[in-house]
């Protein structure tokens, strides 16, 4: 569907979605305080919140570490570790973790259901940015529901590329946006024209190693290339209550019931792995 700038306003216009910011309503939260509450229906994101100590997190990055030199190995690239939490344990048992999970529950209350997750690894160097964009424009998913987890691996700062937010965004539904041109070096393929139009100046999320930060999938996020000698690693977890539904069988490939349960039996959960396997790629 065109709008009438010529951008695109529904990548999906044959499914029917509604992508519509969904306010938390929470008086009595339990680990998030209520400015934040307020801050993410407001502002559409929260951060930095304290997840793990320095020793935790240098075991996760030395598991994707490892990952990662096995996918390379395999012929993945370095953005393609897209949804392995079912293949691999480590990765499963972030999704589950009980202090990011106490976090979401407070957004998305006691029912979560993790349908996704995605390292985004910019190597020292790396050319390649995210342009603005927002999440739900690439789902299959109504109600628009989603709530994004952005761990940090490695510290994340504006040298390294680290992501950026433009607050209150999210109150507009979807937004128009064009297909990425090449010379954009766009990790994923759709442009989000003039950000500042719709809400506040950027916001960079500058987060330590072991931190992470919560933002809502219609806010319209970013980042740039990482020009600095140091690499920036972050794995997004994308969580929704069951009453989310899936189109295109997105239910039944990734889903994780994290926590409670789907009393619908839509989301079909897939237990821990029983041993870690890297797929290959798709010769296709």
């Amino acid at each position: 569907m065109k709008s009438a700038k010529g951008g695109v306003r529904d990548a999906m216009p044959e499914l029917e979605r509604d992508l519509t910011f969904h306010p938390v309503v929470n008086v009595t939260p339990s680990v998030l305080s209520s400015g934040q509450i307020r801050d993410f229906n407001e502002r559409g994101f929260v951060f930095p919140i304290e997840v793990f100590s320095a020793g935790e997190i240098a075991y996760h990055r030395r598991v994707f570490d490892e990952v990662a030199d096995e996918a390379m190995a395999k012929g993945w690239g370095a953005y393609s570790i897209n949804g392995w939490h079912t293949h691999v344990g480590a990765i499963w048992d972030l999704v589950t973790e009980p202090r990011i999970l106490d976090a979401v529950e407070d957004l998305i209350g006691p029912d979560i259901v993790c349908w996704g997750t995605h390292y985004f690894a910019k190597m020292p160097g790396d050319v390649k940015r995210v342009s603005w964009h927002q999440d739900a424009s690439y789902w299959p998913l109504t109600p628009s529901k989603t709530v994004t987890v952005w761990l940090a691996i490695d510290d994340a700062d504006e040298a390294n590329g680290a992501m950026q937010l433009v607050p209150r965004s999210h109150i507009h539904g979807q937004i128009d946006f064009e297909q990425s041109a090449p010379e954009e070096q766009n990790v994923l393929n759709q442009s989000v024209a003039e950000p500042r139009a719709y809400g506040d100046d950027p916001v960079m999320v500058s987060v330590k190693a072991g931190q992470m930060s919560l933002h809502t999938d219609l806010l319209l996020h970013g980042s740039e290339p990482n020009r600095s000698e140091r690499r920036r690693c972050g794995l997004t977890m994308r969580f929704v209550p069951p009453d989310v539904r899936a189109y295109r069988g997105w239910n039944l490939k990734r889903a994780v019931v994290c926590r409670g349960r789907d009393r619908s039996g839509h989301w079909i959960h897939h237990p821990r792995p029983t041993f870690d396997r890297i797929p290959s790629p798709d010769p296709g």
